[in-house]
């Protein structure tokens, strides 16, 4: 028998962190390499959106297509987008590392040095020109900046200038441009508007530059309101928890190549326990791993691991969103929890507001405050007109177990 040695555990469950196995994204790989391979051909292509709820692996799928750009060549710059933040910053620090990387590829430096003023003057418009200049920001490029272009003022009229002089560098090395953007529901809605606008700029010119974003469910709704147009903009993928066969591979591929296995009624039960969901996939094969006195693993570790997982997933996944959250708000999630419940369904379900409004005895209207501000810090969300459901599964269920 093989013994299951706790320093070569192969599991990762860390935010935005790779498994060792990535199992289940074959499809949305080999669809962004065709993406690719046609942008940088110069056929029409829409950039790409990626949903779904927390701890079904967005992230990491945004980074492993961003190594598949970088690994094409292609120019990448990836940002995190924040409520309290303008795309304007973040932008240019993305795209400016984009240009680097394509600069040694290009046969004229000083047509990069002009889209890189161009970059600085867009960058530049960040600062308060009434303001103290010690509290300015500097992009770091060390070219001046342009005047005239990609520097009005409004971001739409911005954004589409210095996406399209960007790509134009992309096209003179014949690759493209990717622009990553993770929790893209949380950008503003000026700015939301103007990346749609670019992108339909870009669309319209066949430019190689594309946007991948990634958000929870409610993302495509964010975009629809901005421009009505988006529909049909982006190219958008559900990404969901894994299915059996999946979740299966992302456990038993990494510990094969330790010389472990896991006995069929483990699997079943880690499959139980952790919904398909890859991040608590991850959770529950770290902490069975660590049980495990031998290979191969049974499902008895798993029951006497399944605790110790459960506890890490309470304080660090659970309880550090729950911890975010107002007395009001977790009134209004403890009621969401308790209408959401399905006994034959592990998923919480979508509730209207309107019981919810029932269940504390309370007018609609009063509960605005409270469902708007869990929306904002990703908590819930609105997927359809009258209803919210958690961002974060089994959420519901956890709240169903805490005492109030």
């Amino acid at each position: 028998m093989q013994c299951v040695d706790p320093v070569r555990n192969p599991y990762a469950p860390g935010a935005g962190q790779r498994p060792p196995e990535l199992a289940g994204r074959g499809r949305e790989l080999d669809a962004f390499d065709v993406v690719l391979e046609r942008v940088a051909r110069g056929r029409p292509e829409r950039s790409l959106v990626l949903t779904g709820l927390r701890g079904v692996g967005k992230t990491v799928l945004l980074n492993t297509l961003r190594s598949a750009a970088i690994g094409r060549l292609w120019g990448t710059g990836k940002i995190e987008a924040r409520p309290d933040q303008s795309l304007r910053r973040p932008v240019s620090a993305a795209l400016h590392m984009a240009i680097r990387e394509l600069a040694p590829h290009h046969r004229d430096p000083d047509r990069v040095d002009e889209v890189l003023s161009v970059l600085k003057a867009f960058a530049l418009r960040v600062n308060d020109p009434n303001g103290k200049i010690r509290d300015r920001w500097s992009p770091g490029i060390d070219v001046p900046p342009a005047r005239g272009r990609a520097d009005s003022g409004d971001i739409e009229i911005d954004l589409v200038e210095l996406f399209t002089d960007a790509a134009s560098v992309a096209t003179d090395v014949g690759t493209g441009i990717a622009l990553f953007i993770d929790e893209m529901q949380d950008l503003g809605p000026a700015d939301v508007s103007a990346l749609c606008a670019a992108c339909h700029e870009l669309s319209q010119l066949g430019a190689p530059l594309i946007v991948v974003g990634a958000g929870l469910p409610h993302l495509p709704a964010v975009l629809s309101a901005a421009k009505s147009y988006s529909e049909r903009l982006f190219r958008y993928q559900r990404i969901d928890r894994l299915d059996r066969v999946s979740a299966d591979l992302a456990l038993s591929a990494p510990a094969a190549r330790e010389d472990v296995e896991y006995e069929a009624k483990a699997l079943d039960l880690l499959y139980e326990k952790s919904g398909g969901y890859p991040y608590f996939v991850q959770a529950y094969g770290k902490a069975t791993w660590d049980h495990a006195p031998q290979s191969p693993v049974t499902d008895a570790d798993v029951r006497v691991a399944a605790p110790e997982a459960e506890a890490e997933l309470a304080v660090g996944f659970f309880g550090s969103r729950f911890e975010r959250a107002t007395p009001a708000e977790r009134e209004y999630m403890r009621a969401m929890a308790t209408l959401s419940g399905d006994p034959d369904n592990d998923m919480d379900a979508a509730v209207p507001t309107a019981e919810i409004a029932t269940a504390l005895g309370r007018k609609p209207a009063s509960l605005s405050p409270a469902r708007d501000a869990l929306i904002k810090k990703g908590l819930i969300y609105s997927g359809e007109r009258g209803t919210v459901a958690f961002t974060v599964p089994h959420f519901g269920r956890y709240l169903r177990t805490q005492p109030v």
